[in-house]
C-alpha cells in the first residue's frame, strides 16, 4: 500500500504540515465564497451542456466554463489520438475523470455501479443495465464497440480511484476483451492545499471541495494505440497496457486489486478509532498507523515491529506513540513494562496487567523469573519492594528475549 514513500490513498483531507494548515485557515473564507459562486455558475454550466448539441463548439464552451469552476485541463500529444480507436483505457484518480476526457473528445463511460436514472445521466455516464451480470454487460459493450458511428468507450480498468502518486492498481482483464486495439490515456491530477479525495467521500462532497480550492489541474496525455498480439491472453494484454501507463506516469505497476482496496479501507476504518482493543499486527496496518501519527519514518516502523515481537500483548499504536517520544526500542520496552502511561493492552481473557503478560509469553520458552509475589506484603514498604522486584524481573526477561531474537550482544542492547 506504500511505495517510494507515497501512499496509494489519502485518508486525511487536510495537510499535516503546520504552515500549510495555516495557509488553508487563512484561505478558508475566500474558499467558501468561491464555492458558493461556483455552485451558482455550475448550474449554468450544466444547463448549457444539456442545451447544446454534441460538437467541438460545445466542448470548447463547456471547457472554458469548467475553468471558471476551477477545473483546468492540459493536454499532451493530442495528435496521437486515433480517431478509429473504439476504446480508451485510463487510470482512475477522481470522480470526474470521464467528464474531463469528454471535454477533449467525444466518448462514453458506462455506469457499472452506483446511481441510475437522472443522477447517472446528469453526471455524464452512459446508463447500462448491469443486473444481468458482468458477462452480459461485456457482450453489450462489445456490440457497442462494433457498431459503426458510435463514439469510443472510455473505461477505467483499475475500477477504483487512487491518488495517482504511488502506483496503479491491477488492471481488470474484461475491458480488454471488447476490442483488439485500445488507446491508453494517462491522467495526472494536482491540487493545492487539500487532498484530491478520500475513500469515504461521495462524488457530491468531492465536487464541493473542487469548488472550494483555487484550482484542480488535470494533465491528460495520449499514448499511441496498442493492439493485442496473436496468442496473447486478455490479462497479458491488460498487463501490457498497465505497464505503458505506469511508465508514462512514472509510477509502479502493482497486483493490488479493487477488492484489496475495499478490504484495506475496512480494516483501516476499524483499526484507527481503536485504542483500547487489539490491533491486528502486519506491515500494512503498521505502515498506515505510523502515517496517522504524522511521520513517514521507516525506522520507527521497524522499531515498533521489534517491540511488538518482544511485547506481543501491546497494541501497535501504543508502541508507535511511545517510540515517537523516545526513539529508542529499549526505553519503550521499559516504559511499556512499567505501564507508565496506563497504556491499554490487547485482550487476553484476563484483567490484570501481570496475568495478561504471563499469558502472552506462555507460547515461548519458559522464563526463569517469577513475576507474581510469593505473598502479600504486610506493610506498604514490603508491597512496594515486591512490585519493584516484579517489574525488574519482567524487564530483564523482555530484554533477554529481544537480544536473543535479534542476535545482539549485551553491549549492543544498551
Amino acid at each position: 500500500w506504500r511505495t517510494r514513500g507515497n501512499y496509494f490513498f489519502f485518508f486525511y483531507r487536510f495537510p499535516k504540515d503546520a504552515v500549510l494548515l495555516l495557509l488553508l485557515l487563512i484561505y478558508s473564507p475566500v474558499g467558501i465564497c468561491l464555492m458558493l459562486i461556483r455552485i451558482f455558475i455550475g448550474v449554468h454550466v450544466f444547463l448549457v451542456s444539456c442545451a447544446l448539441p454534441e460538437s467541438f463548439a460545445r466542448r470548447f464552451i463547456v471547457r472554458v466554463m469548467c475553468s471558471v469552476l476551477g477545473m483546468h485541463v492540459r493536454q499532451k500529444n493530442p495528435r496521437s489520438r486515433d480517431r478509429n480507436t473504439k476504446l480508451y483505457t485510463c487510470n482512475h484518480v477522481t470522480e470526474f475523470d470521464h467528464n474531463i476526457i469528454n471535454l477533449l473528445t467525444p466518448c462514453h463511460t458506462p455506469q457499472l455501479e452506483g446511481s441510475t436514472g437522472f443522477v447517472c445521466w446528469a453526471r455524464g455516464f452512459m446508463e447500462i443495465h448491469s443486473a444481468s451480470g458482468q458477462e452480459a454487460v461485456g457482450e453489450s459493450l462489445q456490440r457497442y464497440c462494433s457498431t459503426e458511428g458510435t463514439p469510443p468507450l472510455l473505461l477505467f480498468p483499475e475500477e477504483e480511484t487512487t491518488n495517482g502518486r504511488a502506483g496503479l492498481l491491477k488492471f481488470s482483464s474484461w475491458p480488454f476483451s471488447l476490442t483488439d486495439s485500445i488507446q491508453p490515456v494517462a491522467l495526472r491530477v494536482t491540487r493545492p492545499l487539500i487532498a484530491l479525495s478520500t475513500p469515504d467521500s461521495s462524488w457530491l462532497k468531492e465536487l464541493l471541495w473542487t469548488f472550494f480550492v483555487p484550482c484542480t489541474v488535470y494533465h491528460v496525455s495520449w499514448l499511441p494505440p496498442v493492439s493485442r498480439q496473436e496468442g496473447e491472453s486478455m490479462q497479458e494484454f491488460a498487463n501490457k497496457a498497465q505497464e505503458l501507463l505506469a511508465g508514462e506516469l512514472g509510477l509502479v505497476s502493482t497486483k493490488i486489486t479493487k477488492a484489496d482496496k475495499a478490504e484495506h479501507i475496512k480494516r483501516k476504518r476499524h483499526a484507527v478509532p481503536q485504542t483500547s482493543t487489539s490491533v491486528r499486527p502486519g506491515s500494512i496496518g503498521l505502515g498506515f498507523m505510523v502515517q496517522s501519527l504524522g511521520t513517514d519514518d521507516h525506522r520507527i516502523t521497524k522499531m515498533a515491529q521489534q517491540v511488538k515481537d518482544v511485547l506481543p500483548h501491546v497494541p501497535l499504536n501504543v508502541i508507535a506513540k511511545d517510540l515517537a517520544k523516545t526513539n529508542c526500542v529499549d526505553t519503550t520496552i521499559t516504559n511499556l513494562l512499567e505501564n507508565k502511561d496506563d497504556s491499554p493492552m490487547e485482550a487476553t481473557g484476563t484483567s490484570s496487567f501481570g496475568s495478561s503478560r504471563n499469558s502472552s509469553y506462555s507460547s515461548g520458552p519458559a522464563p526463569t523469573i517469577t513475576p507474581a509475589a510469593q505473598s502479600f506484603g504486610r506493610s506498604p514498604v514490603d508491597r512496594h519492594l515486591s512490585l519493584q522486584e516484579r517489574k525488574e524481573a519482567l524487564y530483564n526477561f523482555a530484554r533477554r528475549r529481544y537480544i536473543e531474537k535479534h542476535g545482539l550482544d549485551q553491549e549492543d542492547s544498551h
